[in-house]
């Protein structure tokens, strides 16, 4: 009888919190307040930013002045990438949502890991690929998923929710029906209702916040 060798590959996160230890002197790691802004639209472009802690949203401005919020990210996710192509100036302001800690990296010294260390590549294009499908899915569900759906899925990845079972999750920093709104493209009064039928049928609740249950996912996959 042989035994399988088992071999633990590190969770994404715990992954790159390790490769980012090998990065030089153009790393830093910031402690950022709640509201500060990393970086603003039309600001240079030459750092990358990689979330240790907290959340940050990501808005832009049109030319009339009308600011849109485009993304929420969690813990382990990258911005400001766009700096290691031609991109020159900032698309998009990015703003922490809470107390974060964040790791700012040198465009220089990105580049120079990319190409020394070829699984920290790997995890990053990884990440990459896998924020496109989130765009993809988000924009399917802006056009063909009801308000209630769009909702529902907000919410659990606003609260970092995965695939366990039976989980809930605390979603923080806490957040305003009217920015629910307008990421979801709805009215306020319209987020009031649902989130009161989200409370009476159980899937979330307010006891010391506002808690996501698992259970949310059956709106999101309902037919």
């Amino acid at each position: 009888m042989t035994t399988r060798k088992q071999t633990n590959k590190p969770a994404p996160f715990l992954a790159a919190k390790t490769f980012l230890a090998l990065m030089g002197r153009g790393k830093k790691i910031l402690t950022i307040k709640k509201n500060r802004i990393l970086f603003s639209q039309g600001d240079p472009s030459d750092a990358v930013f990689y979330i240790l802690e907290g959340k940050v949203k990501l808005t832009v401005v049109s030319q009339k002045g009308k600011e849109a919020e485009i993304a929420v990210l969690n813990r382990g996710a990258f911005l400001g990438e766009g700096c290691l192509t031609a991109q020159l100036v900032r698309m998009k302001t990015a703003t922490a949502m809470g107390a974060s800690r964040i790791v700012r990296i040198e465009k220089t010294d990105m580049l120079r890991v990319l190409h020394e260390q070829p699984a920290f590549s790997e995890l990053f294009i990884s990440y990459l690929l896998s924020r496109n499908l989130r765009i993809e899915e988000d924009l399917v569900d802006q056009l063909f998923n009801s308000s209630e759906k769009r909702l529902a899925r907000v919410l659990l990845l606003l609260a970092h929710y995965g695939k366990e079972s039976n989980k809930t999750e605390l979603l923080t920093p806490k957040i305003s029906r009217g920015r629910l709104a307008d990421m979801i493209g709805i009215t306020p009064a319209k987020v009031s209702f649902f989130m009161k039928k989200f409370r009476k049928l159980g899937f979330i609740d307010n006891i010391g916040g506002l808690h996501v249950h698992s259970s949310l996912l059956n709106i999101v996959l309902q037919d």
